[in-house]
């Protein structure tokens, strides 16, 4: 309410301004007819105006604040990769039968066109994601995830995530899957059904982070050729990929 009054106070300083200067022209120059040239030019000029800020400019600006939370969103999910996503899709690819079935689409990831990366996204997306583990793969997850909860406790809370549904969708599941194994307090003594829900749950994060993965590269190799690079040579669908950069 103060905020409403303060600019209707200012509204009203304004227009008296603006009137006291008309009337010293007017005292200085005795122009009627030139003030209200000027007067009705000005007022139509409001139109283009207000058409050229709200239409033109506006749409401008917010182009450039979404590309500008893109890139932010995009770091965001990159170090997600780089920090969890890459570990996880290489011990998941492990514990897939059906694996061999898509691997020799995503070990060629850096020679795809925009159109095949599109393909791959859907190809993906149908895979049938069976999950087979024993208990030490469970063991291993359970270590590797809990040393990384508060990492994704911090990812869950940057608002910038907001803005991407699929990726924040893929947090949570890699979170309660966490959690899940967190819970558990003695994997050894996990019961049939039991195992198959753990299952379940990675299979669950599996699914996001597969076709996740394929739009992140995407987005690597059309934005930063550098990044692709890396990215590509620490493929974890590749067991012959290597970080290091050979003829």
């Amino acid at each position: 309410m103060k905020k409403i009054n303060w600019q209707v106070f200012l509204g009203i300083v304004l227009v008296i301004f603006s009137a006291a200067v008309y009337i010293m022209h007017y005292v200085l120059f005795r122009d009627v007819h030139h003030i209200f040239i000027y007067l009705i030019g000005d007022i139509a000029f409001v139109f283009i105006e207000v058409l050229l800020v709200t239409l033109v400019i506006h749409r401008l600006l917010t182009a450039r604040e979404k590309r500008a939370m893109l890139e932010k969103m995009n770091m965001v999910i990159g170090t997600f990769y780089s920090d969890v996503g890459t570990v996880l899709l290489k011990s998941f690819a492990g514990f897939d039968p059906n694996i061999e079935k898509i691997k020799a689409s995503l070990t060629e990831a850096k020679n795809l066109t925009d159109q095949e990366f599109l393909q791959l996204s859907r190809k993906l997306c149908s895979h049938d994601t069976t999950i087979k583990t024993n208990t030490k793969d469970i063991k291993n997850l359970k270590i590797f995830l809990t040393g990384k909860r508060d990492f994704l406790i911090r990812l869950l809370e940057n608002p910038i995530l907001l803005e991407h549904a699929s990726f924040t969708n893929l947090l949570w599941a890699v979170f309660h899957l966490a959690d899940e194994l967190g819970h558990r307090k003695s994997i050894d003594r996990l019961s049939k059904p039991d195992h198959e829900h753990i299952n379940g749950d990675i299979r669950r994060v599996y699914c996001s982070l597969l076709s996740g993965w394929a739009s992140y590269m995407k987005y690597l190799k059309d934005n930063y050729p550098y990044l692709f690079s890396l990215a590509i040579r620490t493929n974890p669908f590749d067991p012959l990929a290597k970080p290091e950069v050979e003829l």
